[in-house]
């Protein structure tokens, strides 16, 4: 089937039908979501899965790797745990095992992260004059992983011609499998 047929099935829809699919899109995307902020309300966290776009903590967890996240303000942080952290000035989020923790009289917890597979602490990775890590920084905290899952996405964001391939191929699908 090519698109100009695809169009003309379109354009063979009544009003209702076409009113029918856009719904049950609208339908999809809006449960979609309301998925997604309960997971964020049930972990606590602004986003609980995550995928591991570098190989900065190999073996642990590979380049692809799903991670899902909690972030309970009450658990403390400890040497040793994975972190998802988010620093000022960069938009994604970094992977990376807690190494050492400076805990204040007054409760204020300051942390250095490293990634397992890189040679040096993070601090070259913080904001400018940031030498440690607080705990607003923190996304969310790594509870279990699924391998290699998340590769799709670092496709669709390292070949965007990838994406769009992907995009009409689902379209088509949709169209072809709408009875």
């Amino acid at each position: 089937m090519d698109f100009g047929e695809m169009f003309d099935d379109v354009r063979r829809m009544n009003k209702r039908q076409l009113f029918y699919q856009v719904l049950n899109f609208a339908i999809i995307v809006s449960s979609a979501l309301m998925i997604w902020k309960g997971l964020m309300v049930v972990t606590g966290s602004e986003s609980p899965i995550v995928v591991v776009l570098s190989g900065s903590m190999e073996p642990a967890f590979q380049r692809g790797d799903l991670l899902f996240l909690t972030n309970y303000k009450e658990d403390p942080i400890r040497v040793g745990e994975i972190v998802v952290f988010k620093v000022e000035g960069r938009e994604i989020p970094i992977v990376h095992r807690v190494l050492k923790v400076h805990e204040k009289e007054n409760g204020d917890i300051k942390f250095l992260t490293k990634g397992d597979n890189n040679s040096v602490d993070d601090r070259g990775l913080y904001a400018p004059g940031q030498l440690w890590l607080a705990k607003k920084d923190v996304v969310g905290r790594a509870r279990g992983f699924v391998p290699y899952v998340g590769m799709v996405t670092i496709l669709m964001n390292d070949y965007p011609k990838f994406k769009y391939a992907i995009l009409a191929a689902l379209g088509l699908f949709v169209l072809i499998h709408r009875e």
